[in-house]
């Protein structure tokens, strides 16, 4: 398939947009463009038109990967994976500084980025994990989470492979047969929303059969890890990482596992961190797994890399025996169900629809979701019809972006110099 890909002008320093679905022979053709020395670009299958082709103008790819039904909505050469196909191999030279992913995340400005994620990132990544949870070839991976964002793709998907596992690889999460699948593993990951669904489900004790359960992307309340506990016989492992620095603080594998902590940086990661009990300050990683910036953006690149250091906008604190645990985000993401939604991307849309005058949107706590989406909008006139207004937005943008809640209100709140006091909303 690599050889395929090579006819269609894959090669070392192109880039290839990869719709990451997590069928057999999507995933094959993924894997297939890293063989081949191109730039893997995932993308969520359910992005707009829109948001695809501010990708695609982005990185000039060569090739699309995507089902034939989505062909018509860019002008580079598309490909569905089940017609790739098979051709003569050339093995690529490259080095570990050239770029194995390019993984969009969206920026504070609402512009998404790409985050360049070299080989030597990947390999010290996945490395990292496999000495920290024991990742072995015996082991099985049970996971449902998307492919186009770091957890699934590098974690889960080259996390097992690199470590000669078997991954059972679930197209959408289902808390039934998750678990049932679960039975048949030795390891599964996990963002919170997941865990919250199993927790009531009648099969959650089919937990007890593995040897690792691991939760991230978003945080993970004591009582949910608590409920786990009892009813699935496992102690999460919560981690933290993020798209720029990949997986970078875990609990231990073996060790006490504390609730409402991230544990601490895995092998080859340095972290900043305060002292403990000096109270909170924002983590600074540094380390082989540390992205090398973002795709086309120097400026942005400069915000948050500082001679190798990257500014994580998480602030920290430091407890007894050097457990982290994550405070809060000076920055304003909002994580639901482990994905990041930015403020200011959902606002710029609201803002440009009929009869918006101006948006706000924030993060409401959720049992379910960790975070809601919730906006406020101010109105040209009451009759403007909110229900339709989501219909639309649903259009426009992914669905973990789109706001749970519209709310009209007379005026946002604002200090004297007219910033957004999103706090008081």
């Amino acid at each position: 398939m690599a050889g395929a890909l090579q006819q269609r002008g894959a090669q070392v320093g192109t880039r290839i947009i990869w719709e990451a679905s997590s069928d057999l022979e999507n995933v094959l053709a993924g894997l297939a463009v890293l063989r081949s020395g191109a730039t893997l670009v995932p993308v969520n299958a359910a992005q707009s038109p829109l948001e695809r082709a501010v990708v695609a103008e982005d990185t000039d790819p060569v090739l699309v990967l995507a089902p034939r039904a989505r062909h018509a909505e860019t002008s580079t050469p598309s490909l569905d994976p089940e017609d790739v196909g098979s051709g003569t191999f050339l093995a690529p030279i490259f080095s570990g500084e050239d770029l194995a992913l390019i993984v969009y995340t969206s920026g504070t400005t609402g512009q998404p980025k790409g985050a360049m994620l070299s080989h030597a990132n990947v390999a010290a990544g996945l490395s990292a994990l496999e000495q920290a949870w024991g990742l072995e070839p015996d082991d099985r991976l049970v996971s449902a989470l998307p492919l186009f964002h770091v957890h699934g793709l590098v974690a889960g998907l080259f996390g097992i492979l690199a470590a000669g596992g078997s991954l059972d690889l679930q197209a959408r999460f289902e808390a039934t047969a998750f678990l049932a699948a679960a039975q048949e593993a030795t390891v599964a990951y996990c963002v919170p929303t997941m865990l919250h669904r199993m927790a009531s489900a009648a099969n959650l004790a089919n937990l007890r059969g593995l040897r690792l359960l691991v939760s991230g992307s978003a945080p993970l309340s004591v009582e949910l890890f608590e409920a786990i506990e009892a009813g699935g016989g496992q102690r999460i492992l919560e981690r933290y990482g993020m798209t720029e620095t990949l997986l970078t603080l875990s609990n231990p594998l073996l060790g006490e596992r504390r609730p409402g902590t991230v544990g601490h940086p895995l092998p080859g990661v340095h972290a900043l961190l305060p002292e403990p009990g000096e109270g909170e300050a924002e983590l600074k990683i540094s380390g082989p797994s540390v992205f090398a910036g973002y795709w086309r953006r120097p400026e942005a690149t400069a915000e948050v890399l500082n001679e190798g250091w990257m500014a994580t906008g998480d602030l920290v604190r430091v407890g007894t025996e050097g457990y982290v645990t994550i405070c809060g985000r000076s920055k304003e993401l909002i994580i639901s169900g482990g994905y990041n939604v930015y403020p200011t991307e959902v606002e710029d849309v609201l803002v440009g629809l009929p009869g918006v005058l101006e948006a706000a949107v924030v993060g409401r706590p959720s049992p379910e979701w960790g975070e809601e989406v919730t906006a406020f909008v101010v109105l040209e006139e009451a009759s403007v019809d909110l229900t339709a207004m989501r219909g639309t937005l649903q259009s426009l943008m992914s669905p973990y972006k789109v706001p749970r809640t519209i709310t009209a209100v007379a005026e946002l709140p604002r200090n004297a110099l007219g910033k957004l006091q999103r706090h008081l909303l």
